[in-house]
């Protein structure tokens, strides 16, 4: 603990204080001290083993902090970068020797590298982006895996991968119920959205423009046409159709608009548009994203009164 002096400068001083009776399974998985921080009384929390999920030594930690009545700091042997991350969020105090403090009843984080920490990818694949998505309409809280992967076509391969990137991301948490996996999250869908503003892609990555003649196939409104409809934005000229394939416009199309009243601007997406939409537009939350580059007044006034109409109808239905 050389840090919280040699660092910090704080002082401290361990205790022989009996400890009060505590469960059997708090015995079993871990060793109490009590100690002085800079006089202020606290317990430190030694696992005996691998730590368990964050969850449960949520549960464990309130448990004794409960009957103690005094701060629990968890003091591991090391830290992976998922496990800091998660005891962040869970504002859950703890000190790796060396490495790691974090002591928010007494305002102090201090980091080194944790045990096998890597860079956060900075972007989301489309298919965690998708399945983040489909989480904040499905009201965030609790998703099986299955039913996510079901509603979205996932192979297992894709659900897992696209799930433990969310992970990594520090953005949802993940525990097993039996056989099945449950996406996790405290957050409600705006904090969330919010929360990963910074990671999403916007999910058009190309425009084409193709006479309204070629078009044979139905596809939903996207763009500002799409906008005008959840808004009160004046409806556009050009229609803006949104698809994860445009291979069979590519021979018709011309890469700049030369008609509003003949052509459709074809938007390629990243991922299948129709999986988060039940109607003929796109999805909401995928439609802000695309537009939030643009620094029109009257588009991200429309932006945001969207939104707070997805938050309204999200709210409704869990109520």
């Amino acid at each position: 603990m050389e840090n919280l002096n040699r660092v910090l400068g704080i002082h401290i001083i361990y205790k022989d204080d009996k400890i009060p009776s505590m469960p059997n399974f708090i015995h079993a998985r871990y060793r109490m001290q009590r100690v002085a921080l800079d006089g202020k009384d606290v317990v430190f929390l030694y696992p005996k083993a691998e730590l368990d999920a964050v969850s449960a030594i949520k549960k464990h930690i309130d448990r004794i902090q409960k009957t103690m009545g005094m701060p629990v700091v968890l003091v591991p042997e090391y830290l992976t970068y998922r496990q800091k991350e998660y005891l962040l969020r869970e504002k859950i105090p703890f000190i790796v020797d060396g490495k790691q403090i974090y002591l928010p009843f007494m305002a102090i984080y201090l980091q080194e590298r944790c045990d096998g920490e890597r860079q956060t990818t900075e972007t989301m694949l489309p298919s965690a982006q998708l399945l983040l998505l489909y989480y904040i309409y499905h009201g965030c809280g609790e998703l099986p895996t299955s039913e996510a992967s079901d509603r979205l076509g996932f192979t297992p391969t894709s659900i897992s991968r696209a799930s433990k990137q969310l992970e990594e991301m520090g953005l949802i948490h993940t525990e097993k119920r039996g056989v099945k996996k449950v996406l996790l999250s405290e957050k409600n869908p705006e904090e969330m959205f919010a929360m990963a503003r910074d990671y999403f892609r916007n999910p058009v990555k190309r425009v084409i423009y193709v006479p309204k003649a070629e078009m044979n196939e139905k596809l939903l409104i996207s763009g500002y046409h799409a906008l005008s409809e959840y808004s009160m934005l004046n409806s556009p000229t050009v229609i803006a159709l949104a698809s994860d394939s445009i291979a069979a416009w590519e021979g018709v199309s011309s890469k700049q608009l030369q008609s509003s009243e003949d052509q459709y601007a074809l938007e390629l997406w990243r991922y299948d548009p129709k999986k988060l939409s039940d109607g003929e537009y796109v999805g909401r939350l995928s439609l802000a994203i695309s537009l939030r580059d643009d620094r029109d007044e009257r588009i991200e006034e429309a932006v945001e009164e969207m939104l707070a109409q997805v938050w309204r109808d999200i709210d409704g239905k869990r109520n």
